[in-house]
């Protein structure tokens, strides 16, 4: 019985785990380039009350043992990295990545970030930065009274000026990919740091030998969260911590009974 109130206990708290994944997906349905998180879960240890193939007698072996397990935890909770929807702003400074790949940011520390956000604006400067105020990486600068700015598929941004009919070159987005985006660590304002898990960046132009997507001007990705399967998840992981507590509930009285039996 000791056994069964703390599996259920960690049963409990590993669907509060799930549960609390599951309230930061639905938050951020209609976060600009979010990914939804799903929760991992593993069992924990087992004890070995008959060991599997021990021996039953001089030529013969227990066929299955008895193990108990100890209950469940969550191991994960793993970023999927699907296509989210686009939706048309008509902003010429808006992108999306039809494809792999991130934006990369240089933040004030120096060190660069990365995101599939594609909302960028012009700073005093005309510099690409983010709602943040934080420049793209390579640095795009559009001088003032630029008109008619356009960025193809591969990155490359060109502008042209009032009174000239020729485009000017202003620069070339480039794109980062990682062997495992999952490994990304998230830091909140929709941007991801490399770790070991993650591997290091390969960077290139957008649609290049390196696998990297194209963009698209005028789009924003959407949040690839899809509301229904969150809630649909939430009850799963309701009635499961429901059935949890009816174990923990169904324990006690148990262990009531034992203790009343001097009576």
């Amino acid at each position: 019985m000791i056994r069964a109130l703390f599996s259920a206990a960690s049963g409990m708290t590993a669907q509060q785990l799930n549960v609390d994944s599951i309230a930061n997906n639905l938050a951020n349905s209609n976060t600009t380039g979010f990914k939804a998180r799903h929760a991992q879960f593993q069992d924990l240890l087992y004890q070995n009350l008959v060991q599997p193939g021990a021996s039953a007698g001089q030529q013969t072996v227990v066929p299955t043992g008895l193990q108990v397990g100890l209950g469940t935890r969550t191991s994960s909770n793993e970023v999927i990295f699907t296509q989210g929807n686009f939706q048309q702003t008509d902003n010429p400074l808006d992108l999306v990545i039809q494809g792999s790949g991130f934006f990369q940011i240089r933040r004030p520390s120096g060190d660069l970030a990365y995101t599939r956000a594609g909302s960028f604006q012009m700073d005093r400067d005309g510099n690409l930065v983010t709602g943040d105020g934080d420049p793209l990486e390579p640095q795009i600068t559009l001088p003032a009274g630029a008109q008619n700015i356009a960025i193809a598929t591969d990155g490359t941004v060109s502008y042209s000026q009032p009174g000239q009919t020729a485009a000017q070159l202003a620069g070339q987005i480039q794109l980062a990919n990682f062997p495992n985006p999952s490994g990304l660590n998230s830091i909140g304002h929709n941007l991801y740091l490399p770790t070991d898990a993650s591997g290091d960046p390969t960077v290139g132009n957008p649609g290049g030998q390196e696998g990297m997507g194209t963009l698209q001007q005028g789009y924003l990705e959407q949040s690839n969260v899809s509301v229904v399967e969150e809630f649909i998840s939430m009850i799963v992981a309701q009635r499961a911590y429901e059935a949890n507590s009816k174990v923990v509930k169904a324990s006690d009285e148990m262990y009531q009974m034992v203790n009343n039996l001097r009576q």
